[in-house]
């Protein structure tokens, strides 16, 4: 452990002998930072990525240029299948340490199979693709388009959650179930994985409701019939002898009984039984029957409130992955070099701002301006140069468009500043050249384009 102010070795002492700092404290954020990284180690050899994840994330803002617990989160993220948090964490890496850092192996590996890292990116589209399909409400779409993304990525646990969830809105009980344990294999301790699995097991009938063994039955011959006789009724066999002795007394008697009375009086009794006999069981069916269904409506619907929250969550995640792979676009064509930097500006540039300022990761963040600031200088020159000769020509669109990119990628360019004003004046579109001809008086003070946007401000003005 070396000293953070002076770079020496540090002894036992909570001081540095070199620079007299006191390191008490750091030692102790250094320490922690280390146990951190030993127990996401623990966690992954047992599979346990979310664990792992939440250790080494910790551990990050503990130290956040512990080398080896970055490229460890990038390997984690690549075993779930989240090719660009993996990606993001070993360019991180491979700054804060350039040399010595397997890192360099981990990016090689991707960078030396095109098809490889092509497929990653099909997966991402894909899987954006089924999750349109699910805001649409066409789940059998969403489904064939999940099943594809496994196919090729069986480690991707979003999708696997994804489709599990399709077939619990469908009622498939059993295949959602299948699936989600096969993510469990993938991460054993994702809460979302256990949440549904819970949800699905309450689901599925237990083992006794499912199945229960039939009681065994004592099977005799008595002269040329056989008798059936289930077992715990022998005891009994007398009783029901007597039982069915008066019973047949009393049938006997009714029988009687009614051979008396006038033959259209008995059939008329008959015929009244029958019917109110017949009329009671179908409305103790049809009861039971609206009681039944009364629940199942109240359970389903329940059931379908809990699931929408589940599918808006999930809806949610789709700003997120489009901005993913528009990033991963960019660092791929930034990792192949040859003069792509327009290519690379205009991916950077379908990235949403108010995602990338409010929601995106902080390793999302610092790959992006990590590509950014390496093709500034190239994009804004480039930009500066197709902007102004689209001034000339007086090509206004294409200028606004080239100049805004170029103070976008360079704000000390005044140059650029000032021909932007130039292009909304000639525009005319007065009302932003009058802002940027402000921001250039303010910048570039006492310069000639500074006197030049002052005498342009009163034109406009009409003073």
């Amino acid at each position: 452990m070396n000293c953070y102010r002076c770079g020496r070795p540090l002894s036992e002492k909570n001081f540095c002998t070199s620079c007299g700092a006191d390191v008490g404290l750091y030692k102790k954020i250094i320490h922690t930072a280390n146990r951190l990284y030993n127990e996401a180690l623990d966690k992954a050899a047992v599979r346990d990525l979310s664990g792992a994840i939440s250790c080494l994330k910790q551990c990050l803002k503990l130290n956040r240029d512990h080398v080896d617990a970055r490229n460890l989160l990038g390997l984690v993220y690549f075993e779930r299948g989240e090719v660009v948090s993996a990606l993001s964490e070993w360019v991180i890496s491979k700054n804060i340490r350039p040399k010595k850092n397997i890192a360099d192996d981990y990016i090689s590996l991707l960078q030396e199979n095109p098809g490889r890292l092509d497929s990653f990116n099909q997966t991402i589209k894909k899987y954006n693709t089924a999750l349109a399909y699910c805001q649409q409400d066409s789940t059998d779409l969403a489904i064939i388009q999940l099943k594809k993304v496994i196919s090729m990525n069986p480690k991707f646990l979003e999708a696997r959650q994804l489709l599990s969830l399709l077939y619990i809105n469908s009622q498939e009980w059993e295949r959602a179930k299948k699936e989600l344990e096969r993510a469990l294999r993938i991460d054993i301790n994702n809460t979302t994985t256990l949440r549904y699995l819970k949800e699905v097991e309450e689901m599925l009938p237990t083992e006794e409701e499912h199945g229960k063994k039939k009681k065994e039955a004592i099977v005799y011959k008595s002269g040329n019939d056989t008798v059936i006789q289930p077992v715990g009724k022998k005891e009994s066999a007398g009783l029901q002898t007597v039982i069915n002795i008066v019973i047949g007394v009393a049938l006997g008697v009714g029988v009687a009984y009614f051979l008396v009375l006038p033959a259209r009086l008995r059939q008329a009794q008959e015929d009244a039984n029958v019917r109110f006999s017949e009329v009671s069981e179908k409305l103790d069916e049809k009861t039971v029957e609206v009681d039944g269904l009364n629940a199942q409506i109240e359970s389903l619907m329940q059931e379908k409130d809990s699931l929408s929250t589940s599918l808006d969550a999930a809806r949610g995640t789709s700003s997120a992955l489009q901005a993913d792979t528009d990033l991963i676009e960019a660092a791929l064509l930034h990792m192949q070099g040859g003069g792509a930097e327009m290519e690379i500006a205009a991916a950077l540039a379908l990235i949403d701002r108010v995602y990338l300022e409010q929601e995106a990761t902080e390793s999302f963040r610092n790959l992006y301006y990590a590509i950014k600031n390496d093709i500034a200088q190239k994009v804004a020159k480039n930009s500066y140069d197709a902007g102004y000769a689209a001034l000339r020509a007086e090509d206004y669109d294409v200028a606004i468009e080239n100049l805004e990119r170029a103070v976008e990628y360079d704000p000390d360019d005044g140059e650029a500043l000032y021909n932007l004003g130039n292009a909304y004046n000639r525009s005319g579109n007065t009302s932003l050249a009058i802002p940027i001809y402000e921001q250039v008086v303010e910048q570039f003070p006492n310069t000639e384009k500074a006197r030049k946007s002052a005498n342009y401000i009163k034109e406009i003005r009409g003073e």
